[in-house]
């Protein structure tokens, strides 16, 4: 069993969902496909939430509307036999009657959950009527009825990997299953979602459930890159990476990849292929346990981060300090990444200022604190690095000029993190792109 996920973009128009058919049909093992809402359906669904979420219901009508005619013109171009146009429009009927619907619907959070599910659920329907179209064989899989969450919004791996194999094992004369990412259902039995880059979780949870042989995230870019080709002239694609690595990269900026695709395929040992749609025959980049060399393989950026220097003369002779510092982040829910210390201060980062004043003031009996926003973690990432003679000293050789605010060394063979001011940034990747690789 072979996994393959489509993002937005793989699938955002018709000429594009016919060469994804293409893709997967290559394959003489089945394939489980995973699919994306269509390119700017999700970023549509948000705001229509937001219009309901205010009341404006004008605002949400008006881009439900444009987005209506966006689909009808899609099936236009997607299927060429009028039967089967019907089909697709009756589809795009269904949905859009549902949206229209809501509008006289006392908003809530159930009622926003099903309202950013439409997308996957259109275009996994769409897909399966091209493929009708074509003559392949296949199987629409809904995902509601296995991928689920539990309480804490974490996966329940055991609950779909048991209710997944169920249905396959019904179809057994199947070769091509479809299915949505994104969307699960909750502890609740309601409608739900994996959040922002689900799609690429829904992928990897179904390929460690199903141990699959592969799991394939197919994007617009072949593979992941040494550095941010986004702002960096010269990248390259890196062909392998172990798990840890890959993990390191998709947490610390790497848009590509998701952070939690990584973990369900990890636990199983399943490869993960970073893939282009637009150039299949790109090598890509393959995640397996085996970093495959070691050194510094590439550079990412985490923006939008807030460091937090809590200052005590009295630190070093305070016996928990650390302990009580840490207990006032978890009240919170708010995760660091990255901590410094000394005799007499800490220093920490977050990414979410939800509750940054209350933070704040409850960290205040311990001593004077310090807040810098606008701040920007650099981590370079690879296999090894202090063991890799020259690291070191290339690293900061090339960003002698720029002022660093933290460094993170020694909690990762992985990772060597920078905290810079935003306004640093671009040019402390261009510095680190030809510092050390040479590009």
């Amino acid at each position: 069993m072979k996994v393959m996920k489509f993002g937005g973009t793989s699938v955002g128009k018709p000429e594009r969902m016919h060469q994804v058919a293409q893709l997967i049909t290559k394959d003489a093992e089945p394939v489980i496909v995973v699919l994306s809402a269509l390119s700017g359906t999700t970023n549509s669904l948000v705001e229509i939430s937001n219009f309901l979420s205010k009341g404006d219901k004008v605002g949400a009508k008006k881009t439900i509307d444009s987005l209506e005619v966006h689909y009808r013109n899609f099936v236009k171009q997607l299927v060429a036999r009028n039967d089967l146009q019907t089909k697709a429009n009756a589809i795009v009927t269904e949905h859009f009657e549902f949206l229209n619907i809501i509008l006289r619907i006392s908003f809530s959070d159930a009622l926003n959950k099903d309202i950013l599910a439409q997308g996957e659920l259109m275009s996994t329907k769409l897909f399966c009527i091209y493929l009708e179209e074509r003559g392949i064989d296949h199987l629409l899989l809904p995902a509601l009825e296995f991928m689920s969450i539990d309480a804490n919004e974490e996966p329940q791996l055991l609950s779909i990997r048991t209710k997944l194999n169920q249905l396959l094992s019904q179809h057994n004369d199947k070769k091509l299953f479809i299915t949505q990412g994104y969307i699960c259902k909750n502890a609740k039995g309601e409608v739900d979602n994996l959040k922002r880059g689900g799609s690429d979780y829904t992928a990897s949870l179904i390929a460690a459930a199903a141990k699959a042989s592969v799991c394939e995230i197919w994007t617009d870019i072949d593979g992941m890159h040494n550095n941010d080709p986004r702002i960096v002239d010269k990248t390259i694609a890196i062909e392998q990476l172990s798990f840890e690595e890959a993990a390191e990269l998709a947490y610390f900026g790497a848009k590509i990849l998701h952070p939690t695709c990584i973990w369900p395929a990890q636990q199983e040992n399943v490869p993960v292929k970073l893939l282009n749609t637009m150039q299949p025959e790109a090598v890509g980049t393959t995640i397996t346990r085996e970093a495959g060399s070691v050194g510094v393989k590439a550079v990412a950026a985490k923006d939008g981060i807030i460091a937090i220097k809590i200052k005590s003369s009295r630190m070093l002779l305070a016996y928990g300090f650390l302990r009580k510092i840490f207990e006032v982040f978890e009240k919170y829910k708010t995760s660091i990444d990255m901590i410094t210390t000394s005799e007499v201060a800490v220093s920490v980062t977050i990414d979410n200022d939800t509750f940054l004043n209350d933070i704040i003031r409850e960290l205040e009996p311990f001593g004077t604190t310090e807040v810098d926003k606008n701040q920007t973690i650099i981590s370079i990432v690879g296999n090894e690095i202090e063991a890799t003679n020259d690291v070191m000293k290339k690293l900061f050789d090339a960003i002698e000029e720029i002022p660093v605010r933290m460094v993170s060394y020694g909690g990762s063979h992985n990772n060597v993190s920078l905290l810079v001011s935003s306004g640093y940034k671009i040019k402390t990747l261009q510095l680190l792109n030809k510092g050390l690789f040479g590009l």
